[in-house]
């Protein structure tokens, strides 16, 4: 499986409740959030990583610099500022699209059980060939603008939707299993104007794509200062 990590937003919420750290470095049960990434992805039988991070983070660009020579696989490291997540996912797409396959792709503040993950992993990695993608989901609500989800009765993904539906349950966990036909419709959406990873899941649905959805129990997004130890007691539970 090939993964990539999105790390190039500001973190400036964390700033100005006084965290020092660049929020990838920020560390969860004392290892930095994109480290605690990196391993995961290396128990969940990871090919290669690739990571973008903003032109600004100079901290976290050297620490991922003097980390890579270590690590088992190959790691390709963008260093560009962007206006979206979608457009990180843009500029790391040049990369990814010469591994060809699977690949998942997720946001550095996304914190999740590596048990849950994994078994998300290899389910993905098993689907057959007609799954386009297969996006976690969750009943735990915990972003301030969830992005929710409808499924059909064969965890078929519908519709993403901005407000709840009546029989909706789950929300997005910000972790995106895609394939190679999502390349031609996140280039559309750049073309296009589209701006947000949440109009670029629309798109995927709208482009005719066989998603599934993938129920992981809790997902938890350190966006706030409060949230680290919010992580940490998730985890410890």
């Amino acid at each position: 499986m090939h993964y990539g990590i999105i790390a190039a937003g500001e973190g400036s919420r964390l700033v100005q409740e006084g965290v020092a750290l660049p929020k990838p470095l920020v560390n969860i049960q004392g290892k930095p959030m994109i480290k605690r990434l990196i391993d995961i992805f290396l128990q969940g039988e990871a090919e290669s990583i690739s990571i973008i991070v903003n032109e600004q983070m100079t901290q976290v660009r050297e620490y991922l610099e003097a980390l890579a020579p270590t690590l088992p696989v190959p790691l390709r490291l963008v260093v560009k500022s962007t206006p979206s997540s979608m457009h990180s996912f843009w500029e790391l797409s040049s990369l990814m699209k010469q591994t060809g396959g699977k690949f998942i792709l997720t946001t550095v503040d996304t914190i999740f059980r590596p048990d849950e993950f994994l078994s998300y992993v290899k389910a993905f990695a098993s689907a057959p060939a007609e799954v386009q993608g297969m996006m976690p989901m969750t009943p735990f609500i915990d972003d301030e603008k969830p992005l929710y989800i409808d499924v059909d009765a064969e965890n078929r993904i519908t519709a993403f939707l901005d407000a709840p539906g009546p029989d909706t349950r789950f929300v997005s966990g910000g972790i995106y299993g895609l394939t190679t036909p999502a390349f031609d419709v996140l280039e559309q959406c750049i073309n296009s104007g589209v701006s947000r990873m949440r109009n670029f899941q629309r798109a995927l649905v709208d482009a005719g794509l066989l998603l599934k959805g993938y129920e992981i129990k809790k997902i938890v997004d350190v966006d706030h200062a409060g949230d680290i130890a919010t992580a940490e007691a998730f985890l410890s539970e």
